[in-house]
């Protein structure tokens, strides 16, 4: 992990609920549990990453003016890296740059994947359920591409290491759906294979440009312990 700033700060100052990778002056990057939301909903109001960022920030001073921006999301039930502005200046610097951030993944599917490493395109679209999917018509979705490669197999499950090159909604669980791997514990998109009660998708690793330094900055996560009860011992490619 390549840092630059200050490091984050010791244990007994975590932020509740994620873990803090770094933080310097202008950004802040968390590891994210499955099962808590990035930020809330009209739907929604319950504990986010973002109102716990916000509360760290703000050392527990109901009138501090500190805050957070949400650069990019998880959805609820995916694992792993986050990365949030301290300024509304850097958050429109990340998000200008997002095409040169590079967001690697893990995931076990159902089944064998053959070619057993490719890239997955189309364009996505969202309906009035909000069910995300795949239409032939450039005009009605937003093109997203999905590199995988295949790691291992073990009684009909493999674990990938995804590439993603667009950052759309549901993007990765959709694709891999639909070509026929549903993501272990996908209750939405899994078209039965509903057994397990997780979500086997983790944001390993980002890597991005500092906003303010300008130096390229590297970080990773620790594998949940899902995947190994999954798929077993494993060993990871250098990223």
């Amino acid at each position: 992990m390549q840092t630059t700033g200050r490091p984050a700060p010791k244990p007994k100052h975590q932020p509740r609920g994620v873990a803090l990778l770094y933080e310097d002056a202008d950004i802040i990057v968390v590891d994210k549990p499955g099962g808590l939301l990035t930020m809330g909903t009209e739907r929604d109001k319950s504990r986010t990453v973002h109102s716990i960022l916000n509360d760290y920030v703000r050392k527990g001073n109901p009138k501090s003016r500190n805050r957070v921006y949400i650069v990019h999301r998880l959805d609820r039930d995916t694992s792993g890296i986050l990365l949030f502005a301290k300024s509304e200046q850097a958050k429109l610097f990340l998000q200008s740059d997002w095409d040169n951030t590079t967001k690697i993944y893990l995931t076990v599917v159902f089944g064998h994947l053959d070619p057993p490493q490719g890239t997955i395109s189309s364009y996505l679209a969202e309906n009035a359920a909000l069910n995300v999917y795949s239409t032939p018509d450039p005009n009605k979705g937003k093109l997203s591409q999905t590199t995988y490669t295949l790691l291992k197999e073990l009684k009909g499950l493999s674990l990938l290491q995804i590439h993603l090159l667009t950052g759309r909604k549901h993007q990765i669980r959709v694709h891999l759906a639909e070509k026929g791997h549903p993501v272990v514990g996908d209750r939405k998109y899994g078209q039965g294979h509903t057994s397990y009660a997780n979500l086997a998708l983790h944001a390993r690793s980002i890597t991005f440009t500092h906003p303010v330094n300008g130096k390229r900055l590297h970080f990773e996560t620790q594998v949940p312990a899902l995947f190994t009860r999954l798929v077993g011992a494993f060993e990871l490619p250098d990223i």
